[in-house]
Formats: structure tokens, sequence, C-alpha cells
């Protein structure tokens, strides 16, 4: 049966204000739904960690530029903690892989357990004294998310993980991106960060 003109214009205005909406909140879904995915690929901010700026551990600025082109494992380390030890893998594959464009930067962070209390010069003291640390490593700095976080931990954090623990690993490429994860239990030797780190260095920069 046909519907009588006011009734078809009261139904059509009825799917219209409903359908609008309905709409909407598909759209607001399939964003938010991808927002991740996008923030992995477009970081916000500065696109490569190459483009920030830090501090040695000797209080002296410095460019993460320098290691642009190189393969880096970022690593937040702590002298007083159950992976402390961990300091003498990571030293030995830096000194393995330097010649091929590879480079360990170690951050000091007192986030977890309070088991980085020292002051830069006893950071510096204990890691030469006890594992002869030549790796380059900046002052100390906030991993967690908030107003204190170090703008290294800020870009980090973009590929969706960031440190529960200390000896926390991110293998970055040659051109600043977070390549992969690895949390605090996975070894300097282990064969998975190996992989990946083989994996950055046998890919050309961008």
């Amino acid at each position: 049966m046909r519907l009588p003109p006011k009734r078809l214009i009261v139904r059509v205005f009825m799917l219209t204000a409903v359908g609008v909406p309905v709409l909407a909140a598909g759209l607001w879904a399939k964003s938010a739904f991808l927002a991740p995915a996008l923030e992995f690929a477009m970081p916000m901010g500065t696109g490569s960690l190459y483009d920030l700026k830090v501090t040695t551990l000797d209080g002296q600025p410095a460019e993460l530029a320098a290691y642009r082109g190189k393969v880096a494992l970022v690593v937040n380390v702590a002298s007083q903690c159950g992976y402390t030890p961990q300091y003498a893998g990571l030293e030995k594959l830096y000194r393995e892989l330097q010649p091929k464009g590879f480079a360990v930067l170690g951050f000091p962070s007192n986030d977890f357990g309070g088991q980085e209390p020292g002051a830069p010069e006893e950071i510096a003291t204990f890691c030469k004294r006890t594992y002869d640390v030549t790796f380059p490593m900046f002052a100390k700095v906030v991993t967690k998310a908030g107003p204190q976080q170090s703008s290294v931990y800020a870009f980090l954090g973009e590929s969706g993980s960031l440190p529960q623990w200390n000896f926390s690993k991110y293998v970055v490429d040659k051109n600043g991106k977070v390549e992969a994860f690895f949390p605090s239990r996975v070894a300097p030797d282990a064969p998975e960060l190996r992989a990946a780190i083989e994996k950055a260095l046998a890919t050309p920069a961008r």
C-alpha cells in the first residue's frame, strides 16, 4: 500500500535523523579502532629517535643524530637490579657489533624499585669498575608516561610499548624507528634479540 505523502515524509525524516548519529558513531568507532595502528606508523611529534637531543651521563649536551644510519639498542639500565648483570652481555654485544654500525644506548632510570638511586658519577664508576662499560651512557631519565617523562621514552612509547621494569630493550633501525621491543627477561644474548638486531643491520636506511 502506498503511503500518503505526509507519512512518507515523516518516515524519510526519521530514517535520516536516526541514520546520521549511527553513521557518526560508526566513524568514531572506526577511527578509535585504527588510532593505535596509525600512531605506530606515524608517531606524533618527531618522526625519528635520531631527531632528539639528550644529555650524556657526565652532563654534556648531545644529539642522537650521531647515530643516524646506525642500529641502536636502547636500554633503561639500573645498578641495583636483579637484571644488572645484563650489563656484561650488553657490553659484549656492543663490542662485537659496533664495527657493523651498531650501538647500545644506556639510559639510567630510578623508575622501578628505586634501583638506580646514585648520582651520575656513582653510576659511571659502578659501570666502569664492575662491567667495563664503554657503550654510550646518558643522564638519568623517567621512562613512565607523565609530565616528567623524557622525550626519548615519549617517542619510544609511541611504538605501543613502555618499560615495565629495568633493562627493557628497543631495537631502533637506521632511520630512528622502533623495529622491536623486548622486556627485561630477554637477555642480550637471546636469539630473538640477536635476530632483530641482525635484521635491522641488514636493512638499508631509507
